[in-house]
């Protein structure tokens, strides 16, 4: 992890280079730092109709189907996308008692279900997408009408954000992406902005959560659902 992501490699490679050595401990190093997974589960859950199918495009270790609890055994499918094999090796104990989930080792920008789902989300992995907006498309085009796109991330704000978002002082907005582009996480207004730009009916709550080991800053993240209509 000091040495941060490797560079020079494929997406993949990069990838697997990074966590292979240290996936046995991925979820216990992240679980305080990663917030508002559950709250963001717990909207989707609630707005999901009966016998859903889902997608999580970025889904590692298979954590988050944790958060769905008793609800996953009313899920049609479930496809869980990771580029890193060391990642989705942690998944296996997990998905083996969901037959409904499957464990695909695919590019988030490119791979599409067989037909169109009910849910996609990106769990902290829109950040680890070079090629962001490619993975955002890809999201809204495997969506049924309807359909829920959910995002919780990191974040900056802009230094002039759209009405309605937080500003961040000139510190947050420089230090946080330094920080984690270490580990080859992109922090990029952006995001946001798109995505409010792209599902005009969204709910979105902005954070901040305490830090492991820096305990006088607190770090920006989002939790954002949107729903597709007709052809955004």
């Amino acid at each position: 992890m000091l040495r941060g992501i490797p560079q020079g490699g494929s997406h993949a490679e990069n990838l697997q280079g990074f966590y292979s050595a240290q996936a046995d401990d991925y979820d216990r190093f992240r679980e305080r730092l990663l917030r508002g997974r559950e709250q963001l589960i717990a909207r989707l859950v609630a707005q999901l109709p009966p016998q859903a199918r889902i997608v999580e495009l970025g889904g590692g270790t298979g954590r988050n189907l944790d958060f769905f609890g008793e609800r996953l055994h009313d899920v049609a499918s479930f496809d869980l996308v990771d580029l890193c094999p060391a990642l989705l090796d942690r998944a296996r104990a997990r998905i083996a008692r969901h037959p409904q989930v499957r464990m695909i080792e695919a590019d988030a920008t490119t791979w599409q279900p067989d037909t169109p789902v009910d849910c996609v989300y990106f769990s902290y992995s829109l950040t680890m997408i070079p090629d962001w907006r490619a993975a955002l498309a890809n999201a809204l085009a495997m969506l049924k009408p309807g359909g829920l796109l959910g995002v919780v991330d990191f974040y900056t704000s802009a230094a002039r954000p759209a009405a309605g978002l937080v500003r961040h002082n000139a510190f947050t907005r420089r230090f946080w992406p330094r920080w984690f582009g270490h580990d080859g996480v992109r922090l990029d207004p952006a995001h946001l902005t798109l995505l409010c730009e792209l599902l005009a009916q969204h709910q979105l709550s902005e954070h901040r959560a305490a830090v492991p080991y820096l305990p006088l800053v607190r770090v920006p993240y989002y939790v954002f659902v949107g729903q597709r209509f007709g052809a955004e």
